[in-house]
């Protein structure tokens, strides 16, 4: 049976903050664009994209935040079914300060590649690395970091 043994969830005023500034740089943009349009198209083309980009981003991001990560006996999911890896899998964990991490979380290194995912804000897979946090409350993934840890040390 798969008990979850932790989660993490994203914190309602981090993602309300992150989703805020994402639609408010891309309004601003998009607005910049239309109100006073630069001269060249390549510019105006520039302006326009990356403002449809940031509030396409902030949608993935709202998407994303709506679920939480489990910890169960065996595997690391998020609650949409999305297996992000295989506690046999695992070959070390990374929480220090000078780890290439997410903000408030934590990195999972891999001893065989999976492939690429992303849930913006909560979690990424690239290769041998999974980097876990973005608008995650720092309690959390330190305590699921630290029980992955001790299962590693226990094998």
């Amino acid at each position: 049976m798969n008990n979850v043994q932790a989660t993490i969830s994203p914190s309602p005023i981090r993602r309300a903050i992150a989703l805020s500034l994402l639609v408010l740089l891309g309004g601003l943009l998009i607005y910049q664009a239309i109100d006073t349009p630069p001269e060249s198209l390549f510019w105006l083309g520039f302006l326009l994209i990356s403002g449809v980009l940031m509030l396409y981003g902030a949608e993935r991001m709202r998407r994303a935040t709506l679920a939480r990560i489990e910890l169960h006996e065996d595997r690391v999911v998020d609650s949409n079914g999305i297996e992000l890896c295989h506690i046999d899998n695992i070959k070390s964990v990374e929480r220090g300060a000078f780890a290439f991490k997410p903000s408030n979380g934590f990195l999972i290194r891999l001893n065989k590649p999976l492939p690429r995912a992303l849930a913006l804000g909560l979690w990424w897979r690239f290769g041998r690395s999974i980097g876990v946090g973005g608008v995650t409350p720092a309690s959390q993934a330190k305590f699921m970091s630290e029980m992955i840890a001790l299962r590693l040390a226990q094998d």
